[in-house]
């Protein structure tokens, strides 16, 4: 039995390896380490696509910002940037074009908004606000590598300026650019080649140190963990049944292992643990 275990084990310790040295920058878990605090390589990115320098104060990766309605729907900002004139930027690395929805943008920015100001502060004081979309294909099909959507007003074809920007980056752009070679390297699978040492060196770290890779393995297995606690809840016995099946030829978990993940309650695993018997 033991050996049997440590079979098992070895197993899923290789398939997240695997997982691991298949991640790029559009993948949440390495994004979101390397981003997280570093400064400059949130600089590279946002002087890159937004073609100025900017001197960002403080970022911040995975940010909740939850709303003051009861049952209203909360956001987490993958990267949430300030810079020093108080201009608020959240950078979205999206990977689905569900997540890249253009409402998403609208509604970002709103919550953003929101926040600016505190009780009698007036309008004119509100700071500019930044919601970019680094998503992972071509949003809108042109072959551009940069699509910016700015309020204008229709009947005088004039900008509105009222300070809200929002910007959509096509991560399958392969040009010469410099937006070229900052979409190879958030494709890129390893730092060598990479175009830029900021994000070069937060790939390095984090999938080619020993230390950097720990880090990663925690992340990957919590990740996997949180996603078939989240599905279970969700789904029917039915379609539980198939993604326990799922989840142990791919993670290699035993029955018992990812009945506990997926916090399935003892009726239910009672029902899918004879199902599976059949």
């Amino acid at each position: 039995m033991a050996d049997e275990n440590n079979k098992i084990s070895n197993q899923n310790d290789a398939k997240v390896k695997k997982i691991i040295d298949d991640l790029t920058l559009f993948d949440d878990d390495l994004m979101t380490l390397v981003f997280n605090k570093n400064i400059p390589a949130t600089e590279l990115i946002l002087r890159i696509i937004l073609k100025r320098n900017i001197r960002v104060i403080s970022v911040d990766a995975q940010e909740e910002m939850r709303s003051p309605i009861v049952g209203g729907r909360d956001i987490t900002l993958d990267i949430h940037a300030i810079d020093e004139d108080g201009e608020e930027i959240n950078v979205e690395v999206q990977g689905s074009s569900e997540g890249a929805h253009v409402r998403r943008a609208r509604f970002h920015s709103a919550v953003m908004d929101s926040r600016m100001l505190k009780e009698n502060d007036p309008f004119k004081i509100l700071k500019d606000s930044y919601v970019i979309f680094i998503y992972k294909h071509d949003k809108f099909g042109k072959g551009l590598p940069i699509y910016r959507a700015e309020r204008v007003i229709s009947e005088i074809e004039e900008p509105l300026n009222d300070g809200s920007h929002i910007v959509y980056v096509n991560g399958n752009y392969k040009g010469n650019d410099e937006i070229g070679k900052l979409m190879a390297d958030f494709r890129s699978t390893s730092s060598d080649g990479m175009n830029y040492k900021e994000l070069a060196d937060g790939l390095h770290h984090f999938k080619e140190t020993e230390e950097g890779r720990d880090v990663m393995c925690e992340s990957v297995k919590k990740y996997a963990e949180e996603y078939a606690k989240e599905y279970a809840e969700e789904y029917a016995t039915d379609t539980k049944i198939e993604m326990v099946k799922n989840l142990m030829s791919n993670m290699k978990w035993t029955l018992e292992q990812t009945l506990n993940n997926m916090g399935v309650s003892d009726n239910e695993r009672s029902i899918i643990t004879k199902q599976l018997q059949k």
